[in-house]
């Protein structure tokens, strides 16, 4: 049968078109289109956000890495869904205002009140920009194991998925500790667990390389991050007008 794509009106035989590879067959828009959009998009176990998700933490390394070489069908676009991971972090953590940068708050010499709701407000934002920096180590320590920046660049992307997940499982004890010294704790767990799937997925995606050259390699990535990092906000900060001394 000849079809007529109503997207770019190539003529065309099959399920999809040659031209565009929109489907023969469209639907209306209508709630039931919208929960079906969505059911693919997100919530199937084979495809989508849950998919990218169990992949990330089963076997995140190899996942990627087959990623990069093309196997891609199954899993959430890499910036897709960092942003919609941070959007739903700087979603929970605007509305019942969890303050992660409490004791920061209470030194006078230190005003970072207005770059702590710009963070919260705009985190997935944050959270990309913080993204290169993170390739910037990677790629220098791994430049060898034939990668480019740009590949190194979507393996932090999923990278740093991963971690927001983390953030965002721990918010209840983050909520529940708000406020109280007792919540830096439960910080510094998330953030060496953090650390713990970074090298775990480097030892999995760099796996043509020895094991201790990969964990010697991945902290050293890390530190280099930790000082563009501290950089950053320094300079971010001093073009903020913030009073650092």
């Amino acid at each position: 049968m000849v079809t007529i794509c109503k997207n770019c009106n190539t003529t065309f035989t099959g399920k999809f078109c040659n031209n565009c590879g929109q489907t023969a067959e469209t639907h209306p828009i209508t709630v039931a289109y919208l929960w079906h959009d969505i059911q693919h998009s997100l919530l199937h176990f084979d495809k989508g956000i849950i998919y990218s998700f169990r992949e990330l933490f089963s076997r995140p390394g190899h996942s990627v890495r087959e990623f990069i070489e093309g196997k891609r069908v199954k899993h959430f676009k890499p910036l897709s869904l960092v942003v919609v991971t941070a959007s739903l972090y700087a979603f929970l953590y605007h509305y019942f205002d969890i303050n992660i940068f409490q004791s920061a708050d209470q030194n006078p010499e230190v005003d970072i009140s207005d770059f702590k709701k710009w963070t919260t407000d705009h985190f997935s934002w944050f959270t990309i920009i913080t993204i290169p920096i993170y390739t910037i180590g990677t790629y220098v320590c791994f430049r060898k194991q034939g990668h480019n920046f740009i590949e190194y660049f979507v393996l932090n992307t999923f990278k740093a998925s991963q971690r927001l997940l983390v953030q965002i499982l721990a918010f209840p004890f983050l909520y529940y500790y708000n406020g109280t010294p007792k919540i830096n704790t439960v910080l510094n767990f998330v953030y060496v667990l953090g650390l713990v799937l970074i090298f775990w997925t480097n030892l999995q995606f760099f796996n043509k390389i020895s094991k201790l050259k990969v964990f010697l390699l991945s902290i050293l990535s890390h530190l280099i991050f930790l000082t563009l990092f501290f950089i950053f906000i320094f300079l971010v900060l001093l073009a903020s007008g913030v009073k650092i001394i």
